[in-house]
């Protein structure tokens, strides 16, 4: 990767409809794990944190210790943001046992090879009724050159999902679902006709290929938008193109 890359997703993680709408979700995602805990004293850790979006949302709860893999990517955080940021892997994590109040990994898990080392390597670092919360994307049938450009191992169902959690055996789940739900039927479908068209040479991302106008990028803003007042009530979705859950360590 070089400085153009990071640059470029920079832009996108704060100005792309999808990341936007998706980082309102998550914060208020984040702001029901923690409502029982200490205000914004927490000790945070947030895994996998690109171009830092996700570290300054967080930021507002408390430190954050910010841990990327990429080194370049690390480079550009702190020459960039003045961001501190740890170099690690998530399954060899440089930290000792039950230091953290809460751990984040968005859409993280599923670039990981051995994802149920870096499930335990998280349960590791949370203190005891410390919480987790995770999002990756949803269902393999749905794998596409945005996966291949992006390096993922796989994608998950709830099941699938819930069972690996669920292998640490120390921790549990408070709440679960899919997200990404109003757009899934489109999103599916244009993936289905891609792969009939058997294009192996169009590797492209999927905001590379979702270019709309500002009126369309608007409008699919505000409809992904929508599901976070029923994600706020503790109301599931039945299925969607990510998933997301969270809990704490027993």
């Amino acid at each position: 990767m070089n400085s153009k890359y990071y640059q470029e997703y920079f832009v996108l993680e704060r100005e792309h409809w999808w990341f936007k709408a998706r980082m309102k979700i998550l914060e208020t995602q984040v702001r029901k794990v923690i409502e029982n805990q200490n205000g914004s004293g927490l000790k945070i850790l947030n895994v996998g944190v690109a171009t830092g979006a996700t570290s300054q949302m967080l930021s507002k709860f408390g430190s954050v210790t910010s841990v990327e893999y990429d080194s370049d990517c690390c480079k550009f955080l702190r020459e960039n943001l003045k961001m501190e940021v740890k170099e690690a892997s998530f399954t060899d994590l440089p930290f000792g046992s039950g230091e953290y109040d809460l751990v984040c990994a968005f859409d993280v898990i599923e670039h990981i090879k051995d994802d149920e080392r870096a499930v335990s390597e998280a349960q590791r670092v949370l203190k005891k009724k410390g919480n987790f919360i995770f999002t990756v994307p949803a269902y393999n049938f749905l794998w596409s050159s945005h996966d291949v450009i992006n390096h993922h191992y796989r994608r998950y169902t709830k099941s699938s999902f819930d069972t690996l959690l669920k292998s640490s055996e120390k921790l549990e789940l408070s709440f679960s679902s899919y997200f990404n739900f109003w757009l899934f039927l489109p999103i599916a479908s244009f993936r289905a006709f891609n792969k009939l068209q058997k294009k192996s040479d169009d590797v492209k991302s999927d905001f590379e290929k979702f270019k709309g106008n500002n009126l369309i990028n608007r409008l699919l803003y505000s409809l992904f938008l929508t599901e976070n007042a029923l994600l706020k009530h503790w109301i599931s979705f039945p299925f969607g193109v990510s998933y997301l859950t969270f809990g704490k360590k027993l």
